[in-house]
């Protein structure tokens, strides 16, 4: 009796009503995109006409889309659409903190087993400290930040990115242990674009439309802006425009920043649109992914540390792991896993971690387990 109310409770965990499954789904497809631009080999930009380029999209495309669902689910956990005031939101914020170094410690030590690729963890523990202070602010206000921060910030990241502190070896540790992959004077603009998501009534269908909408129209946005500033010579090669207008992947270009932005979050509200319908128990096991984000990232990092020190001796050769042709089976043992996970315990292991960390350290109001929001 104790075993079926345990596995009972942990299905009302993930598919309780308060649990949003598209922003889960929306979570695995970040997940997998990541996984995805780390294994696969993406030889071709992006060609709607070619179907063989069209893994393209997750280059660059699922890391945005991971740090807007942050920014959803600091929204979540900070009230929703009622923002939590007064002792309740210092609460918040501390226990948001405490969740920030956490994320930045086990980013640094995923970046020391030498799995070549950029961790996002580090990036993840200074946005989160720099979101404490949005956390009572109007959903106007935040769009209004999102939107002047990922229109100014292109401007000024060439000569943030030429700075003398990123030279030598220390500069290469300075890079690693701020994330500067995903630059944080940019990408907080994410973050909050995602907490402006995370503060309106995502269950209503005419807000889910209107996110996917607005979404697809700054992909348009983005790709005219493309062929403007190229027909006009803004963004010709070798010059400062080239870098404030560029469009691929990781650039922090103004191009980038807003067409891959909108394809994010027109991602979020097609997934919410969807699992809206009976296809949200058919992506049940993708859902269980979503529901353990940083379980499934560390995850897979830990995983490729471990298999290529067994194949190989060595952790940093990323094509020779590429080679193994790895990437399905990482799926595979992802699913498996968290499907299992979620269904005999509920939330995931490093979110239950996380969230028993904060809590012990921050005492203060808690949720009843098995009706969670955040993950």
């Amino acid at each position: 009796m104790a075993a079926a109310s345990a596995v009972t409770d942990a299905w009302r965990s993930w598919n309780g009503p308060a649990r949003l499954h598209g922003i889960d789904l929306a979570r695995a497809l970040a997940v997998f995109g990541m996984l995805a631009a780390h294994l696969l080999t993406i030889d071709e930009d992006l060609t709607l006409s070619d179907p063989s380029s069209w893994v393209d999209l997750v280059n660059g495309r699922s890391s945005i889309l991971f740090a807007i669902l942050a920014g959803v689910s600091i929204a979540l956990m900070s009230g929703g659409r009622m923002p939590h005031h007064g002792e309740r939101l210092r609460v918040s914020r501390r226990r948001l903190a405490v969740r920030a170094v956490a994320l930045w410690m086990i980013g640094v030590l995923l970046t020391a087993t030498g799995v070549p690729i950029y961790v996002i963890l580090q990036a993840y523990g200074i946005l989160f400290l720099l979101a404490l202070p949005l956390l009572a602010l109007s959903v106007r206000v935040l769009w209004a930040i999102a939107a002047s921060v990922a229109i100014l910030m292109p401007w000024v990241l060439p000569f943030l990115d030429a700075l003398p502190i990123w030279t030598g070896e220390s500069g290469e540790t300075l890079f690693l242990f701020t994330g500067w992959a995903y630059p944080f004077p940019l990408w907080i603009a994410f973050v909050t674009a995602g907490i402006a998501l995370g503060r309106t009534d995502l269950r209503s269908a005419t807000n889910q439309v209107t996110i996917l909408a607005g979404g697809v129209a700054a992909v348009v946005i983005g790709s005219v802006l493309a062929i403007v500033a190229s027909a006009g010579g803004m963004s010709s090669p070798g010059t400062y425009g080239e870098a404030v207008f560029a469009g691929e992947a990781h650039s922090g270009g103004l191009v980038e920043v807003i067409s891959s932005g909108g394809f994010a979050v027109a991602i979020i509200g097609a997934c919410l649109l969807l699992c809206r319908t009976p296809l949200t128990w058919l992506v049940t096991p993708l859902r269980a992914v979503g529901s353990m984000p940083l379980t499934a990232y560390v995850g897979q990092v830990l995983v490729w540390a471990v298999v290529a020190l067994g194949v190989f001796d060595d952790t940093t050769d990323l094509g020779a792991f590429r080679d193994l042709g790895l990437f399905w089976w990482f799926c595979l043992g992802a699913v498996v896993f968290c499907t299992l996970w979620a269904v005999l315990r509920g939330q995931g292991p490093l979110e239950r971690g996380l969230a028993f960390v904060s809590r012990r350290l921050v005492p203060g109001w808690s949720l009843d387990p098995a009706d969670r929001v955040y993950p």
